[in-house]
């Protein structure tokens, strides 16, 4: 028995060999795929991205070609620092400091030692690489801008970075991937895909020819054609309009919701991102913390809307059946409430209806409106969410959701927020605690493009498309139901005239009239906004903002746009002139009112920006 035991074991631990060796030799392809891969060189082909056009079919963005000097550390013999160097213009220090970094990420993959070179440096050392065993030269794709505007918009590209390395296959150490604006937010439709070929190697490390005839072997497929929204020259106007001052411009085409124009200001050439002092120039721009060409004014930048507020507050007191358009108060420099509290206005014709009350800016008309719209109800906290609803109905105190890479929601004030403030129930507050809101002051903030959105919502009488700055794809019009959709507000149509004729008598009558465009009808409103800041501990007050709200034509408007100058004193002065210009150069194509472009293209608010590092006084309010 022992002896039939022990043949079976013998039997069966052989059949276990055998087994084995089947499988490691016959099925199992591991072994394969890692002798194949030290036999077996893979090099990627990379594709052209794809390239940008304003609406009118202008060339922006298109490619050049660029150089990276790539390195496989295993790969690597011995060889003259000194002459490479000299070469590249780099240190020994900086290129022992290269390796030692694409060793630590894969000593068996390649690695960036070097990128972009330029033709001529390509050219020199490519005669000179066979003296260098280990390092190659992979060709790609820089952008190549016909413009010198728009930088915001149509964002950079950079090299990729770890993280994302590791979280998306597609990309490998060096690769280059679109950041901010469209070249971020559209990166998978302009990159393209990557062509692959693979070499066969000998034992000796040698080239040998294409592995199994290239059966394997993929072709590069140029990134996607895209054609955005902006209109180049309207956007180059823009922006020289801006220059010497700071804040934003954003245009709408209100039946479309296309983004016509979205400028910030200051800003900077898109090519000074382009090439071996990208990194220089990048972290240049990134650590000026006083101009902030980096920062998009006209989507991050959180203002109070000041007066062009009031027209919201017109349609609310409309919708919610607390004023009429005939319903009249006075106004006697100002409006009073509480003990001896004023919220103070300029000189007008008193009394005013609604139509003069929005020509004429009235703080006192909008207070009483306002109040009437909070008091409507039982509580000051059930009028306030009933305002409150009706703002987030017209895009306010959210991101619109856009395609845009980035954006701030703003500030709608709730009935929440104002119970933590006073300390609710301990505290009660009633509708005055909160009256700058009826003005635009107060607790409630907007960005540039939320004020050119309500604009637009204004000229369709009561709907938008959710603005965006993608328009055409390959020559096809996008059809994204969160672009083609409309989006209701909750104010009826029928209560918009009124309003649009009162900002139509701002040009006429109104605080606008000596910015009167021939043969143009527009609808605007004049806006000034408060600016604080704490300088040493102490809240101090600088020049106010200059804010500006319009569209045109009245009548089928084809341009909404909101204009931003951060201490640009009153709506008029700055904002207001841009405005005008920039609607006539869009409608126009030319400027007939040159006193006010050779206004705005000579005056610089540089010395105001400058005050609160000089030290000058301004007026404290403690």
């Amino acid at each position: 028995m022992r002896k039939i035991l022990l043949f079976i074991i013998i039997i069966t631990t052989g059949l276990l060999f055998i087994a084995r060796v089947f499988y490691l030799q016959i099925m199992d392809t591991s072994f394969v795929g890692r002798s194949e891969n030290n036999a077996v060189k893979v090099v990627y082909d990379y594709p052209q991205r794809g390239f940008i056009y304003d609406r009118n079919g202008e060339l922006l963005v298109s490619n050049q070609p660029s150089y990276d000097v790539m390195v496989i550390p295993r790969n690597v013999k011995p060889f003259d620092t000194t002459e490479f160097c000299s070469i590249l213009n780099i240190t020994p220090e900086n290129l022992a400091k290269r390796l030692d970094k694409a060793k630590i990420f894969s000593p068996r993959l390649p690695s960036v030692v070097v990128p972009q070179l330029t033709k001529s440096e390509y050219a020199y050392l490519q005669e000179k690489m066979r003296k260098y065993e280990g390092f190659y030269i992979q060709k790609r794709s820089l952008r190549d801008y016909h413009t010198e505007n728009g930088s915001n918009v149509l964002g950079f590209i950079s090299e990729v970075n770890q993280r994302k390395v590791n979280e998306d296959p597609y990309y490998l150490s060096g690769d280059l991937i679109g950041l901010q604006g469209i070249e971020g937010y559209y990166e998978e439709l302009l990159r393209g895909v990557k062509g692959v070929k693979y070499i066969q190697k000998d034992r000796f490390n040698k080239d040998i020819g294409p592995y199994k005839d290239g059966i394997f072997d993929t072709l590069p497929k140029k990134g996607k054609d895209l054609t955005i929204t902006i209109d180049a020259e309207l956007q180059k106007y823009g922006e020289l309009l801006m220059e010497n001052k700071r804040g934003g411009i954003v245009a709408i085409e209100p039946a479309t919701g296309e983004i016509l124009a979205l400028i910030t200001a200051p800003s900077y050439d898109p090519a000074r991102l382009v090439g071996r002092q990208r990194s220089k120039n990048y972290t240049e721009l990134y650590y000026d913390s006083i101009a902030k060409p980096l920062y998009d004014r006209g989507l991050l930048a959180e203002y109070p809307p000041g007066s062009p507020f009031k027209t919201i507050n017109a349609l609310i007191g409309l919708q919610e059946g607390v004023v009429d358009t005939d319903d009249r108060f006075h106004c006697n420099h100002g409006y009073f409430y509480g003990r001896g509290r004023r919220l103070g206005c300029h000189a007008h014709a008193s009394p005013l209806d609604m139509v003069p009350g929005i020509a004429q800016s009235c703080n006192a008309y909008f207070a009483n409106v306002y109040r009437r719209i909070i008091e409507k109800y039982p509580t000051p906290q059930e009028g306030m969410e009933a305002w409150s609803n009706h703002l987030k109905s017209f895009g306010l105190g959210d991101y619109l959701g856009s395609d845009l890479s980035t954006g701030r929601p703003g500030k709608v004030p709730t009935a929440e927020y104002y119970n933590k403030i006073y300390n609710y129930p301990t505290y009660k507050w009633y509708s005055t605690a909160t009256i700058s809101n009826a003005i635009g002051q107060g607790e409630i903030l907007t960005t540039p493009i939320q004020l050119a959105n309500m604009t637009a919502i204004i000229a369709n009488k009561g709907w938008y498309y959710t603005p965006h700055i993608l328009k055409e794809v390959e020559g096809k019009p996008i059809k994204e139901k969160q672009y083609t959709e409309k989006n209701y507000t909750t104010i009826e149509p029928e209560h918009f005239g009124p309003v649009i004729e009162g900002m139509h008598q701002v040009y006429k009558s109104g605080t606008a009239s000596a910015l009167r465009i021939p043969d143009i009808e527009i609808g605007g409103k004049t806006g000034t906004a408060e600016n604080f800041t704490r300088i040493n501990g102490k809240r101090m007050q600088l020049t106010d903002h200059s804010i500006f709200v319009a569209f045109a034509p009245v009548e089928n408007p084809k341009i909404a746009l909101a204009v931003f100058v951060e201490n640009g004193y009153w709506g008029g002065r700055y904002a207001g002139r841009i405005a005008g210009l920039m609607i006539e150069k869009y409608l126009k194509g030319e400027i007939t009112r040159t006193d006010m472009e050779d206004w705005i293209l000579t005056h610089s608010l540089e010395d105001e920006y400058a005050k609160p590092l000089s030290g000058e006084p301004f007026k404290i309010n403690q």
